[in-house]
């Protein structure tokens, strides 16, 4: 597998494989990600997965890029680590309730339409789908998703909404996602989470990472508003 190491500012670097992003891509970016906290130590401040990339950065005195470069490459032959499957051993996906209906989301009924599926269609091929957590970003706790059922795949929005509220459930391209707070966002809107995917006050904070596997099940309007009053 091809690659690549560059800057990524004045004290970072990018590693970057020419590669389709995959679970198992991740996975070795993962445990790179693990051995460079360890190699580095006290000098490496923050570390952050891509779909296909990792970036590293740096405390500034202490950067030695030459060092780091060649240490990214050498890791980059390493071979791929074995990918675990969802359900076997102790590997089990993230299980998110959500409620599909009109009233909370705003484009599920559009989105039958225009792929000639019925409501419930759509959100059986939502649900069946076991999803892997490729990359964070956008907005903390906001996880990228993959891979939606093909007959599902719309485009973003041509103007993305003002506002999009805190648990909605949303997909755009081949991906879907939650998004944990109030913001923004052009994505398309089928359902509505009740649990709250990113929390201050919690260890870790997100409720997602890089390398889980995610499921999602339907739930009643009344089981929605129940878990939402207790989230």
């Amino acid at each position: 597998m091809t690659c690549e190491v560059g800057p990524a500012g004045e004290s970072a670097m990018r590693l970057i494989f020419s590669a389709p992003p995959k679970p198992a891509l991740t996975h070795k970016l993962l445990a790179i990600q693990e051995s460079a906290q360890q190699y580095f130590s006290e000098t490496l401040i923050d570390s952050v997965i891509g779909y296909t990339t990792l970036t590293l950065f740096f405390t500034p005195f202490k950067f030695e890029r030459d060092r780091a470069e060649a240490w990214l490459l050498a890791q980059a032959d390493n071979p791929m680590p074995e990918t675990p499957e969802p359900g076997a051993g102790t590997v089990q996906p993230v299980i998110l309730p959500v409620l599909y209906h009109p009233s909370v989301a705003p484009d599920l009924e559009w989105l039958a339409d225009i792929t000639g599926l019925s409501v419930d269609d759509v959100i059986r091929l939502h649900c069946e789908q076991t999803y892997f957590a490729y990359a964070t970003g956008f907005a903390p706790g906001f996880c990228y998703l993959g891979n939606l059922d093909s007959r599902l795949m719309t485009p973003r929005l041509d103007t993305p909404r003002a506002k999009v509220p805190a648990g909605a459930v949303a997909i755009a391209d081949s991906q879907t996602a939650i998004y944990p707070c109030d913001s923004p966002g052009g994505w398309r809107l089928i359902g509505a989470c009740p649990e709250r995917l990113f929390t201050l006050d919690s260890t870790p904070p997100s409720r997602l990472s890089v390398g889980d596997f995610v499921r999602f099940e339907p739930i009643s309007e009344a089981d929605f508003h129940s878990m939402s009053r207790r989230s």
